[in-house]
């Protein structure tokens, strides 16, 4: 079995311009169903190699932290936190590729590395589902998720940062109205809410987008 790998990351980054934001928007076709999560079945794609390459360890891993071998997939299917909807999208894409993103890092300054699994649509990559996971006594346990697509959690310098792309009425799959970027840091057993992002799109090509910070 082998991950999507991570070059899905560069897609749901804040502060994009707004031409960047709907040019890259714009080259993908709506996304595959999810299997009825109750939350939005499709939405902008990421890479368009997204269905081929290698599991990379994320470059936010520290040397000083013990890494175990684990298998994303099994994990996930294991988790009884992980709905059934993003269970079902859990097959090969192509061969062996499996529609998943894993990144290894601290996040939670545990003696292992905490592992961050995105749950991809096979084609288009759209984030149907984002999971950590940290090393408990052993063992691997589910310490943070989101699945209301689309969206992508990656490490930023030892925070944990989930971008999720909205859409307002009427909004066409590839142009949502904004984007919120939300940072977490860890809280002794949870993660908490350190800020929060407003990205809203410009509705003219080459317009500026805007960024207001929220309230936590």
């Amino acid at each position: 079995m082998r991950g999507l790998g991570t070059r899905a990351r560069q897609v749901l980054k804040a502060g994009s311009t707004a031409a960047a934001a709907l040019t890259a928007l714009g080259l993908f076709s709506t996304a595959c169903a999810t299997g009825g999560t109750g939350a939005r079945d499709e939405g902008p794609a990421r890479d368009a190699d997204a269905v081929a390459g290698a599991t990379t360890p994320s470059a936010s891993a520290s040397p000083s932290l013990a890494r175990k071998t684990v298998d994303p997939v099994e994990l996930l299917k294991h988790d009884p936190q992980v709905s059934g909807a993003v269970k079902s999208d859990l097959k090969p894409c192509v061969g062996d590729e499996y529609p998943v993103d894993v990144s290894y890092g601290d996040l939670t300054g545990g003696a292992s590395s905490d592992i961050v699994v995105n749950v991809m649509t096979c084609g288009d990559a759209v984030g149907v589902g984002s999971y950590v996971y940290r090393d408990q006594g052993g063992r691997y346990e589910n310490v943070f998720k989101a699945e209301e697509p689309p969206v992508y959690a990656e490490i930023d310098r030892g925070d944990l940062v989930v971008t999720q792309q909205l859409y307002e009425k009427g909004d066409p799959v590839s142009y949502p109205s904004s984007e919120e970027v939300i940072t977490y840091g860890w809280s002794a057993t949870h993660f908490i809410v350190d800020a929060r992002t407003r990205n809203v799109y410009s509705n003219a090509v080459g317009g500026a987008d805007t960024a207001t910070p929220e309230a936590n």
